[in-house]
Formats: structure tokens, C-alpha cells, sequence
């Protein structure tokens, strides 16, 4: 449903203007309105954005993608975190979040 080429696009456009995008946003500027299946669908792209950062040396971007509510990635983005071992809410979360967010920003920002 949705190109990797194109979400990858569209979250160095966000990582250049130093934003994030809530899900629904991105869902409707990839031109779907919002629904869970299109959110999983979404989500599963995420991962092929985040794997071909890693190949090619690049911060993640996915973390740039959040929810509405508390501009924090979502419970599956959490699940991948390896270097991470607290509450996916809170300010321990927002902190973790902010410095990888601002990974990515100035990164873009400098290519």
C-alpha cells in the first residue's frame, strides 16, 4: 500500500524542518485517511525505513512518527528499543525520545 521510498521522503522532509508527524498526519499526507489497518500498514513500512537507516549508517527516522495525543512513537515502535529500559510514557520516555528526534534533525539538517 504504501512505498518505503515515498514514508522515507516524507520523514526526511519532517527530520529537515525539525518536526515530528503524528500518525494520522503522515496517513494523510501519503493520501489515506486514518484507520487501524492503515496504521498497521504504515507501521510495518516504518520498519523497512528504520532498517535501511541502519544499513546505511543514518539515524532512525521512525521515531520522528508519534501519536497525537503525547508526540510519542507508538507501543510497537517501543517494543523494537533495545537501548531503552523504562515507561514508554512519562518524562524518561519524552527525554529518550527528544534526543533521538534531534539525532535525526540535525543529521538531515547537515546532509
Amino acid at each position: 500500500m504504501f512505498q518505503v521510498e515515498a514514508v522515507e521522503q516524507l520523514l526526511i522532509q519532517c527530520a529537515r524542518s525539525g518536526v515530528d508527524i503524528s500518525y494520522s498526519e503522515a496517513l494523510l499526507v501519503l493520501g489515506c485517511r486514518f484507520s487501524r489497518p492503515k496504521m498497521r500498514e504504515l507501521c510495518k513500512v516504518l520498519g523497512e525505513v528504520e532498517k535501511r537507516a541502519r544499513e546505511n549508517g543514518e539515524p532512525e527516522l521512525a521515531v520522528l512518527v508519534v501519536r497525537g495525543s503525547d508526540r510519542l512513537p507508538g507501543d510497537g515502535w517501543w517494543t523494537n528499543r533495545k537501548s531503552y529500559h523504562g515507561k514508554w510514557t512519562g518524562e524518561q520516555a519524552e527525554k529518550y525520545v527528544r534526543r533521538l528526534q534531534k539525532k535525526a534533525f540535525q543529521y538531515w539538517l547537515d546532509v
